[in-house]
């Protein structure tokens, strides 16, 4: 139990100075935003889940009429993100709250928009989308990255890796049946590209890696997180070809 404890504020060192705790970009969240109809001069409210830092959070503020509610776990991500806010002027835009996003407080059909870039896997994707329903109005959106097969077929490494890792990977026509099943209409779907995960994330976390090291005294559980982080890059480069992040936008339709 130490060890885990230990190995989470280990992560959470890691990434908390960073725009993203995933793959994704700036054109990612935008392109995902062009598949929604929304009212012009209506103030969106929009639940951000699993925030980070909050890269995406910034990018729907600076372009939204709207009030986010950033929710996530790690208040050191949320610090960062409050401040980022508040540099740019966005802090009356933006508010925090330190959850769980499985234990969620919102009103029932309290947002027009639920957006998660790279977090649902946390709660597993069909219960985070039957869990989350409930807060989103009729008609309202919800916007998620997930991890996804590109390939029906895949080698065997990779295929035991992810099935290990995250069980409920899934093929995007797979995932999109459940949206539907789940009371979803598809508005959009495509999937990230290899800028999205070597240039938007692996690459700054690498350059991370050496003062990381350094302030935990290259100790043995800092090494392994870095290695494991090395190995995991190593297999995204190895299979890009099959798997990458899908970017699911569907409305609520029931």
């Amino acid at each position: 139990m130490m060890n885990r404890t230990k190995e989470i504020e280990l992560i959470v060192d890691l990434h908390r100075n960073s725009e993203r705790q995933g793959p994704g970009s700036i054109e990612d969240t935008l392109k995902a935003l062009g598949f929604m109809n929304l009212p012009l001069h209506h103030n969106v409210r929009i639940a951000d889940l699993g925030c980070g830092t909050g890269g995406q959070t910034i990018t729907l503020a600076q372009h939204l009429n709207c009030h986010i509610v950033a929710v996530d776990l790690f208040p050191e991500f949320l610090d960062e993100l409050n401040e980022r806010a508040d540099l740019l002027g966005f802090g009356e835009k933006i508010s925090t709250q330190e959850k769980s996003i499985d234990a969620l407080t919102f009103e029932k059909e309290e947002l027009d928009i639920i957006w998660s870039e790279g977090a649902i896997y946390n709660i597993g994707f069909e219960n985070g989308i039957r869990q989350w329903k409930d807060y989103l109005k009729i008609g309202g959106y919800i916007a998620i990255s997930e991890i996804t097969w590109i390939s029906e077929a895949r080698p065997k490494e990779i295929e035991e890796y992810w099935e290990r890792e995250y069980p409920e990977i899934d093929t995007a026509s797979n995932k999109i049946q459940i949206l539907e099943k789940n009371g979803y209409t598809l508005c959009g779907y495509f999937f990230l590209s290899e800028n999205s995960w070597i240039e938007n994330y692996y690459e700054p976390m690498k350059a991370r890696f050496e003062s990381f090291l350094e302030r935990h005294n290259q100790s043995a559980l800092s090494r392994k997180l870095v290695d494991d982080h090395r190995a995991e890059i190593h297999l995204y480069q190895k299979y890009k070809d099959y798997f990458s992040y899908g970017f699911y936008i569907a409305r609520k339709s029931r």
